[in-house]
């Protein structure tokens, strides 16, 4: 899975990092999904009082969609007899 950072300054001049933010083709049936969290979650980092600088996307989206979702943006591949 191919993920991206965020990095942007919020209004006041506070700088916000977005890490592992899942990198998917527009044609997936996830993509709009997982760009509608996006927005959402910048909007409520914005609204925050608190200071922290980095914040983890994939946590966030642990918790807010469904599991088999979530497993099928983050699918990551076991290795068999460690190859």
């Amino acid at each position: 899975m191919l993920t991206k950072t965020i990095e942007f300054k919020s209004k006041y001049g506070r700088k916000v990092k977005i890490l592992e933010v899942p990198v998917l083709k527009e044609d997936s049936p996830l993509y709009f999904r997982v760009n509608l969290k996006l927005n959402a979650f910048i909007s409520k980092i914005l609204k925050e009082q608190t200071l922290k600088t980095a914040y983890s996307f994939r946590d966030y989206l642990k918790n807010t969609i469904k599991w088999s979702d979530y497993e099928q943006i983050y699918h990551s591949e076991e290795l068999r007899n460690n190859a």
